[in-house]
C-alpha cells in the first residue's frame, strides 16, 4: 500500500461514518413518480422538472399549479388512487400525500423494486432524502440532516444563500467553458490547480460576478498566456497552521482557506478527525504525530518532509494542535524554512489553555484572585529546570501542558516549594471535544481523583484560585464520574 493510500485509509478510519451518501442524480429524460396532488407534491414536481425529469403524478385531484402543468403537457397525470402498477418504468419516486398509509405503501413497493423513494417529512420511511437546495446553477449546494431536522437544513440553507453571490453560477459556467482550454495550455496538474486558485480569487472572478463577461474573457486570455509561457518551476510554500483544541468550529477563517489550498498536510496526533474533515479532499494526508516515549516520526523527519514536498513546488500545511508557537516547535520549523528559502505563512490557533478554560468556563485571570497566568510544560527537555518556587507562588494561574502523565511529580514540586495542599486544581480532558471532562480538586486530592478518572490525553492541568470554579463547571457538565465528570 502506497503512502498516499495509507494516509487515506487512516483518514477514513478516523472519521465518523455518514448515515447517507450525498449524490446528485441525473434524471434528465428519466421517468419519475410523484404520488400526491397537493401543494407539497407541486413543489416536488417543480424540482423534478427543473432537473429535466419526466414526471408521472398519481392523485385523484390536483393542486391548481399541477393542473396547469398537466394542461401544458409538462406532466403525465393519472387521476386514480396509487397502485403498484404506477411504478412501471419509474426510476425515482416521491410520496407526498397526507395519508401515512399511502406514503408507506409507496416506500414499501419502491423498496421491493429497488427504486429509491423519498417520503416527504418521513426520513425513517425514505430510502432517499430530498435536501435543502441552494441553486446557483450549475453550482448547486445540497444540505441534509439525514432526515433528522429539515427545519435546521432550511436554516443552514438560508445562511449559505446570504453568503453566496447571485452570479456564482455564472462563474461556475465560465470556468466550465474554459476548462478544456486551460487543460491544453497547462497540462501539468500542479500548475493548472494554482492557476484556478488564483483565478477564483482574482480579477477574472470579480469581473464575472459583476456581470462583465467580455472583460473577464480578456483577462482570462491574458492570464492564461502568462501562465503558459512562464516555465519557471512553481515554488512551493509551507503553512504552519494552528488547529486549535479540537473543535473544528474554532479554526480560523484563514486556516480553513489554506487547508483548502494545501496539496500535502502533515498533521499531529492531537489534530481531531473533525478538523481533518475540513482539509481538501484530494490532499495527501501524512500522520506525523509524536507521542511521549514513542516518537514514530522524529522532528528531524518532519523537517525533511516539509522541505522535500515544498521543493517539488507543492503547498504544504503543517497542521498542529493548538497554536504553532505555544509548545508546538513552530519556532524551530520556521527557522528551518527560512534557511531553506521556502516561503512560510503562520496561522495562529486557539491554544489548548484558552480552549480548555473557555470550554470549562474557567477564567485564567480574575481581578483579586489571579492577575497573571503562566503556560509551562512539565515534560521533555527543560522540565527539570523550571522555577518551581515561582510556579508555587500565590495569586497566579499556572497551566501545565502535557502534564497529566507527570501529575505526581508536579504536585510534589509545588508542595515542596510551599504551595498549600488546599490550592485548587482542575484538569480538563478532551477540551471542546465530545466526551470532555472536568476534574475538580486540590493539590491534596488531585492525584487520587485523576487515578479514579483514568485520564487520557489530551488533558490540561490548571493550578490556582480560579480553578475553584471548576467545581461549578463540573456540576454544569453533570456531576458524577460515570457521566464523565468528577469533583470533590
Amino acid at each position: 500500500m502506497s503512502q498516499l493510500q495509507e494516509a487515506r485509509h487512516h483518514r477514513c478510519a478516523k472519521v465518523q461514518a455518514m448515515d447517507l451518501l450525498p449524490v446528485f442524480l441525473n434524471l434528465r429524460g428519466r421517468l419519475t413518480l410523484v404520488v400526491g396532488g397537493g401543494a407539497v407534491a407541486a413543489r416536488k414536481t417543480d424540482l423534478l422538472l427543473k432537473a429535466h425529469a419526466r414526471v408521472r403524478v398519481v392523485a385523484p385531484r390536483l393542486h391548481p399549479k399541477l393542473a396547469r402543468l398537466r394542461e401544458a403537457g409538462q406532466i403525465e397525470h393519472q387521476a386514480v388512487e396509487f397502485a403498484p402498477i404506477h411504478f412501471d418504468d419509474v426510476q425515482f419516486a416521491i410520496a407526498a400525500t397526507d395519508q401515512p398509509e399511502v406514503n408507506q405503501a409507496v416506500a414499501t413497493i419502491g423498496a421491493a423494486r429497488n427504486i429509491f423513494v423519498n417520503v416527504v417529512d418521513d426520513g425513517g420511511a425514505s430510502s432517499a432524502i430530498m435536501p435543502a437546495i441552494v441553486d446557483r446553477s450549475p453550482l448547486i449546494l445540497a444540505i441534509g440532516t439525514a432526515g433528522q431536522s429539515p427545519t435546521l437544513a432550511r436554516r443552514v440553507r438560508a445562511q449559505i444563500e446570504a453568503m453566496l453571490p447571485e452570479r456564482l453560477g455564472d462563474l461556475a459556467a465560465f470556468a466550465g467553458a474554459a476548462r478544456e482550454r486551460v487543460r491544453r495550455a497547462l497540462p501539468q496538474l500542479d500548475r493548472r490547480r494554482r492557476f484556478w486558485d488564483q483565478l477564483f480569487s482574482g480579477r477574472v472572478a470579480g469581473e464575472v460576478l459583476a456581470g462583465k463577461t467580455r472583460e473577464a474573457e480578456a483577462q482570462l486570455d491574458e492570464q492564461l498566456r502568462i501562465a503558459a509561457t512562464d516555465h519557471v518551476a512553481a515554488r512551493g510554500e509551507v503553512y504552519l497552521i494552528g488547529a486549535g483544541p479540537g473543535d473544528p468550529d474554532l479554526l480560523t477563517l484563514r486556516a480553513l482557506q489554506l487547508l483548502q489550498q494545501s496539496d500535502v498536510v502533515l498533521y499531529d496526533r492531537l489534530v481531531s478527525a473533525a478538523v481533518l474533515e475540513r482539509v481538501r479532499r484530494d490532499a495527501q494526508l501524512i500522520d506525523v504525530g509524536k507521542q511521549s516515549g514513542s516518537h514514530r516520526v522524529t522532528q528531524q523527519r518532519i523537517h525533511a518532509l516539509m522541505v522535500e514536498y515544498a521543493a517539488r513546488g507543492l503547498r504544504v500545511a503543517r497542521l498542529k494542535g493548538g497554536d504553532p508557537f505555544i509548545f508546538g516547535r513552530g519556532g524551530e520549523e520556521i527557522d528551518l524554512l527560512r534557511r531553506s528559502n521556502i516561503p512560510v505563512t503562520v496561522v495562529p490557533g486557539v491554544t489548548a489553555a484558552l480552549g480548555a478554560a473557555a470550554a470549562a468556563c474557567l477564567p485564567l485571570t480574575q481581578r483579586g484572585l489571579s492577575p497573571s497566568v503562566t503556560f509551562v510544560t512539565a515534560t521533555g527537555e527543560g522540565a527539570a529546570d523550571l522555577d518551581w518556587r515561582a510556579l508555587a507562588a500565590p495569586l497566579q494561574t499556572v497551566v501545565f501542558y502535557m502534564g497529566v502523565a507527570q501529575l505526581p511529580r508536579i504536585v510534589e514540586h509545588l508542595r515542596a516549594q510551599g504551595a498549600p495542599g488546599d490550592r485548587p486544581v482542575a484538569i480538563v480532558e478532551r477540551a471542546t471535544l465530545p466526551g470532555q471532562r472536568v476534574i475538580a480538586g486540590s493539590l491534596n486530592t488531585i492525584n487520587e481523583l485523576a487515578q479514579r478518572a483514568r485520564l487520557i490525553a489530551p488533558a490540561l492541568l490548571i493550578v490556582g484560585e480560579v480553578a475553584s470554579r471548576a467545581v461549578h463547571s463540573a456540576q454544569l457538565l453533570q456531576t458524577h464520574l460515570s457521566s464523565g465528570v468528577d469533583k470533590t
